[in-house]
């Protein structure tokens, strides 16, 4: 079963095989937009949703940009999320996931591609890389041996989380899509397609995550932590209110 480990060192989320060691408290973003801690209970509800307001990349560049304002989630992190909304409302209608969910993992992830003072280009490039620690079974941290090669995280002996949405080199082989459809290789390391990648994960994970069954099942897949799905659900709907 793929599942997600929650590597405690570096409190970053990696979504990889096998269970964690150890499930605590994700990172917390840094100060600005209030998300309030809601508890829900799993399989109670889902959070607040909202459309993205049609296809044009034109339009969800403007919303993009006045939802920045609002949120503090960078422009360029909510066009990858709102395009992976919109492409994926063609490929699996039946998925229903929404932009402010993938927000919801980002935010907890790596703060929308901006971990350690990265930042995201107009092309979507992450500058630096977000490469997690290594997997070496030290304290707190799954041991997992190198599965690419070092091809994606730079590291030959162990695995190493990636990109905006912290997948294991294992997971982004099976779930990894180019969002442009450019015949390019997928990158973690773009924000595109990392969200894009993130919904296809999620939505084969929960099915219909309009659904408070479908939606819990999705995110606690990514990681198996109550505490971790109520921190997306709350990024996602203080996200999805500041935006209705």
């Amino acid at each position: 079963m793929i599942v997600a480990a929650l590597v405690a060192v570096v409190a970053i989320v990696v979504v990889g095989t096998g269970r964690p060691n150890r499930l605590t408290t994700p990172a917390q973003p840094p100060p600005g937009f209030e998300v309030p801690e809601l508890d829900v209970a799993p399989g109670a509800a889902v959070p607040t949703t909202t459309v993205v307001p049609g296809a044009d990349s034109s339009n969800v560049e403007a919303w993009a940009a006045r939802l920045s304002e609002k949120t503090e989630i960078p422009a360029r992190s909510l066009v990858a999320y709102a395009q992976a909304e919109i492409a994926t409302r063609q490929t699996t209608p039946g998925c229903n996931i929404n932009w402010a969910t993938l927000a919801g993992v980002g935010r907890v992830e790596s703060h929308h591609g901006r971990y350690g003072g990265t930042e995201i280009g107009a092309d979507g490039e992450l500058t630096p890389p977000i490469i997690g620690i290594p997997l070496d079974g030290s304290p707190g941290v799954r041991a997992i041996p190198d599965t690419d090669g070092g091809r994606l995280d730079g590291d030959r002996r162990w695995d190493r989380a990636v990109g905006a949405m912290q997948f294991l080199p294992t997971t982004w082989m099976r779930w990894g899509v180019r969002a442009s459809g450019d015949g390019t290789s997928p990158d973690p390391q773009n924000m595109d397609d990392a969200a894009m990648s993130a919904a296809k994960y999620l939505c084969a994970a929960g099915g219909d995550l309009s659904s408070a069954e479908g939606w819990w099942k999705a995110v606690l897949t990514y990681n198996e932590s109550v505490t971790y799905g109520r921190n997306v659900f709350s990024g996602a709907d203080a996200y999805a209110k500041a935006a209705g």
